[in-house]
């Protein structure tokens, strides 16, 4: 085991694992890299992190996380550039968001010198796990969980920093159809709506289960108070073109601040779209379609994406979008984004990160 300067403690595995992946053909969320990092709070202080084998955990049964939900967690990727190098995308974006997320959670924030500077290291550790650009990316994944053994409804004490990645292909290999619902909520006003906790993601199961039972692949969540307005869908947030301006919902509290969404926006604004960000309902989507106005609709996640929106069921019936080869914003969106993700493109935001 070596030091760095960085004050993180490395072990690498005695052979990696890389060779028995097919990188053609990469499940979604099931290969797992050779390393993960892993850090503790203790005493309120953080204490110096570790890379290690990636491999279980040893937990207890009482911890706060299992018995109150006290977890958060972030999604994020690295892309393989022209030259083969390692490029991150917004990764401070995603360390702001986590500690927003953990300051809603009760949780002590999580340093740079941790999140970005072990990320950076994980990564040019793991670098031969990020398929080429034909094949996909390498998703990252930081969670971060409370450890307090004791059962009583508390603020944890004790947590667990940890980032793991795994190298995926596309999360939707086609256009999605969404169902709108009317039976559940995701979040309401003064909820965790807007932070990427765990629970947010266990209370959809249901409504997704029972979505997929009638043939759709995710919900369109509409608001907690009048089940009006369009929120965002379980994977990704949502846009809509209707005769010809971008709307998407905005962040009231009750939904994912996507950094994707965000990025999408500024593309958008900085080659003259039009772009509203305003509240927008699902029955101005249904007139627009009606009317013959409704042109486009797509998520943006960062699993996702950008992903084309075939049709939506509400009222008894879908509402169905043209062939994705009739979507010249959302096309033009996802091709502009994965150049500047992988490198092809020149990045006059400094969104893109390479790791040195």
């Amino acid at each position: 085991m070596k030091t760095l300067e960085r004050n993180i403690r490395i072990k690498q595995v005695a052979e990696s694992r890389i060779h028995e992946v097919d990188m053609n053909n990469i499940p979604f969320g099931r290969v797992f890299s050779d390393h993960m990092l892993i850090a503790h709070y203790r005493d309120g202080q953080w204490q110096a992190p570790e890379i290690r084998p990636y491999g279980k955990l040893e937990l207890e049964p009482s911890i706060s996380s299992l018995n109150y939900g006290q977890s958060i967690f972030e999604g994020m990727k690295a892309h393989r550039g022209p030259q083969g190098e390692a490029l991150l995308f917004r990764p401070e974006a995603n360390w702001k968001r986590l500690n927003r997320s953990a300051a809603r959670m009760c949780m002590p924030e999580v340093p740079a010198s941790i999140f970005l500077d072990g990320l950076q290291e994980l990564i040019r550790l793991d670098q031969a796990w990020i398929p080429a650009p034909e094949q996909g990316a390498l998703y990252i994944r930081p969670l971060y969980f409370a450890t307090d053994e004791f059962i009583g409804v508390k603020a944890s004490e004790t947590y667990t920093f940890v980032i793991f990645t795994c190298p995926v292909g596309p999360y939707y290999t086609r256009p999605v159809r969404l169902l709108v619902t009317k039976d559940y909520i995701r979040a309401a006003i003064g909820g965790t709506g807007s932070a990427k906790t765990c629970g947010n993601y266990a209370a959809s199961l249901l409504p997704d289960k029972l979505a997929k039972a009638r043939g759709y692949d995710n919900v369109l969540w509409l608001d907690a108070r009048e089940h009006r307005f369009i929120e965002e869908c379980g994977t990704m947030n949502v846009f809509f073109v209707i005769d010809g301006t971008v709307i998407t919902p905005p962040l009231s509290g009750t939904i994912l601040p996507g950094i994707t969404r965000d990025s999408l926006i500024r593309l958008l604004k900085d080659h003259d779209y039009k772009i509203e960000v305003r509240p927008i309902s699902i029955y101005e989507v249904e007139e627009a379609y009606e009317a013959g106005y409704l042109q486009e609709a797509f998520g943006a996640g960062t699993a996702a994406t950008v992903t084309h929106i075939e049709a939506i069921g509400f009222g008894g019936r879908d509402l169905v979008f043209p062939p994705v080869d009739q979507r010249p914003v959302s096309q033009w969106l996802g091709q502009q984004l994965e150049a500047l993700k992988s490198g092809t493109a020149k990045d006059p935001y400094g969104w893109r990160v390479k790791v040195e």
